[in-house]
């Protein structure tokens, strides 16, 4: 199993290499030092948090095992609905990580970059991996494997670091049917206001063609958020949207754009015409 990772890492790091060198042949600019670092950061503290995390989920998931409605045997047919359900509980958790704002203090990190490259992938909330196993909490219970669940989360999670790239242009026929893709993801990454709330898909992008939330990328995505750039410190950026929320000061990104486009327009006087 360690060793299993150590050649994803690998994988991982090599790719990012190649993307870098993309990067700045063809002068694209979608690296940016400080940024690159800030995301290594981030992904170091969840890699120091792993242990509690995996403890974690292995009580959680024990606790709730006891109480299965059904006794879902192994096979190659159950193994594929598993998948799927894993894929429709991320879309759903994803979703409402973007809809509810306690949620979206920490998925906020994600998407709090200007840069879009694949070292925008390590950006996860240290939080989000003890919060997130929640979600599946119902599947356990409907008889599923946990292990399972996990199985397909972790796959859906490193094909998902590969879609976090300009590299990789439109796909043609390919988009919007079945997997997601660098340009379902780059729109699900987009702070335009067409873009936002769009293509939670995971490695699958047939939940948002059911659910309404698929949107193609066809104007030039705008990364981040549009309450401002955080800077690169990465205990800023993983904490500071909840703090900021419970003192009352932080509002999602969708709303404060309702808010605005429902604010009353400024009458035109003489004084504001002189003013201009």
């Amino acid at each position: 199993m360690e060793s299993m990772s150590i050649k994803l890492l690998g994988i991982i790091f090599i790719a990012v290499f190649i993307e870098a060198l993309w990067s700045h042949y063809k002068k694209k600019g979608v690296y940016n030092t400080k940024e690159s670092f800030s995301n290594l950061g981030i992904m170091i503290g969840n890699n120091l948090l792993k242990p509690l995390s995996i403890g974690w989920k292995y009580v959680l998931f024990s606790a709730v095992e006891v109480f299965q409605v059904f006794d879902i045997p192994t096979n190659v047919y159950t193994i594929i609905i598993t998948f799927l359900v894993a894929e429709f509980a991320y879309y759903w958790y994803h979703r409402l990580s973007h809809e509810i704002p306690v949620l979206w203090t920490m998925h906020h990190t994600h998407h709090s970059s200007p840069w879009m490259n694949l070292t925008t992938a390590f950006r996860l909330n240290w939080m989000n991996a003890f919060i997130s196993p929640i979600a599946y909490i119902p599947f356990v219970l409907l008889g599923f494997s946990p292990e399972l669940l996990i199985g397909s989360l972790v796959a859906s999670l490193f094909f998902q670091f590969f879609l976090h790239t300009e590299a990789i242009g439109r796909l043609g026929f390919f988009e919007g049917w079945l997997f997601n893709t660098p340009s379902a993801h780059r729109v699900h990454h987009g702070s335009n206001e067409k873009y936002i709330d769009k293509n939670y898909g995971g490695m699958l992008i047939i939940y948002d063609r059911l659910f309404g939330t698929y949107e193609p990328e066809t104007d030039k995505v705008e990364y981040g958020v549009t309450t401002g750039f955080m800077g690169h410190n990465p205990l800023k950026i993983v904490f500071s949207p909840l703090i900021q929320y419970l003192k009352g000061n932080f509002k999602r990104e969708k709303k404060m754009n309702d808010l605005k486009n429902n604010a009353p327009k400024r009458k035109s006087t003489i004084f504001n015409i002189n003013q201009q």
